[in-house]
């Protein structure tokens, strides 16, 4: 790879690539990775919680970090070329870490930090987590290698363990600097990105349920709400997607469809239920947090929406009147109409 600027009379001029070891001792590129722990994965960035960690067979990690989900990430850092025995020091510090606990964890990061908060909250503000739902830690463990050059060696053999699960990244990056003393790094995945790890699985499909089905399916309590909610989309021309148990409601937009809700029958894990769908609200319409919060406060004024997880459901074990089920349909047609301006 080769890098250049542009001066002002658009001429390239090129960084010249370096041995990063000619110039640096491995503790420089540990602080500039620690220092920059977005370096890693384009999705998330790293919370670094510790650095040269001394393991039970008194060896150390160059860097340990958790990310968003509170998995464990190992980062063993090569200033050159990466040598044979890469893999094993890297594979021995995960047997290490994977038996952390939540304390040895919260030690480790008190010690490198010098705070007395805790792992847990820092974890919560550093990924801006507003959820009430707690992470659990090291459910996993990530391993990442980082060096001026991968070796052949190492690439084949990270190949098979990712194939075999272990969940292994191997990072080569380039180090340039300019006439005038500029510095450039730039990097790129060899391991761990690779196409076959992106493919579409495919799976056969269970069959599809159709209107006459689901309706079969309805105990008495569904019979009076679901027939009325069919003939609500079929007269405001809106758009209902089989599955294998139930639907989703969609209404057609310009720039294609978007969920409002779905609905189950009583043998399905849902049970008997109409759920939200602010998902594809967020990622379809303008303003999304709006709208949701509009359609949130309204299906929690009926009464009987509770809430699932970030959406709310509505479980229909029981018999509503006539008003209730009006009510609903009511207050659909304002989200519906709400939606559309913001399109």
């Amino acid at each position: 790879m080769k890098l250049f600027t542009i001066d002002k009379n658009e001429k390239l001029i090129p960084y010249k690539e370096r041995v990063f070891k000619d110039s640096n001792q491995e503790a420089d590129l540990e602080v500039l990775l620690e220092k920059n722990p977005e370096y890693f994965f384009e999705e998330s960035k790293v919370l670094i919680i510790g650095r040269q960690v001394t393991t039970n067979l008194n060896t150390f990690i160059d860097l340990l970090g958790v990310d968003k989900a509170g998995n464990s990430v190992v980062v063993e850092l090569k200033r050159e070329k990466t040598p044979r025995e890469t893999i094993a020091q890297i594979l021995e510090y995960a047997s290490f870490v994977e038996n952390l606990d939540y304390f040895q964890l919260n030690e480790i990061y008190q010690d490198y930090s010098g705070e007395e908060s805790s792992l847990e909250d820092y974890h919560q503000q550093y990924f801006k987590n507003e959820s009430n739902e707690k992470v659990s830690f090291n459910k996993s463990v990530k391993l990442v290698i980082v060096a001026q050059e991968i070796s052949n060696e190492i690439r084949q053999t990270s190949l098979f363990l990712r194939k075999k699960g272990i969940d292994i990244y191997c990072m080569e990056f380039k180090y340039f600097e300019t006439k005038a003393g500029e510095k450039m790094i730039s990097s790129d995945f060899i391991i761990g990105e690779e196409e076959f790890l992106r493919q579409k699985i495919m799976s056969a499909s269970l069959p599809k349920v159709n209107e006459k089905q689901f309706l079969s399916y309805l105990d008495k309590n569904g019979l009076k709400v679901f027939p009325q909610l069919f003939e609500f989309v079929k007269q405001r021309d809106l758009m209902l997607r089989w599955g294998s148990k139930g639907f989703s409601l969609n209404l057609e937009l310009d720039t294609g469809f978007v969920g409002l809700l779905f609905g189950y029958p009583p043998n399905s894990v849902f049970k008997q239920s109409i759920y939200t769908a602010f998902e594809e609200i967020n990622k379809k319409v303008n303003n999304p947090d709006e709208v949701i919060e509009f359609y949130r406060t309204r299906l929690e004024n009926l009464g009987y929406f509770t809430n699932a997880g970030s959406n709310l459901k509505w479980v229909i074990d029981k018999s509503y009147s006539d008003e209730d089920v009006k009510r609903f349909f009511d207050t659909l047609e304002n989200i519906i109409l709400k939606i559309k301006k913001k399109v």
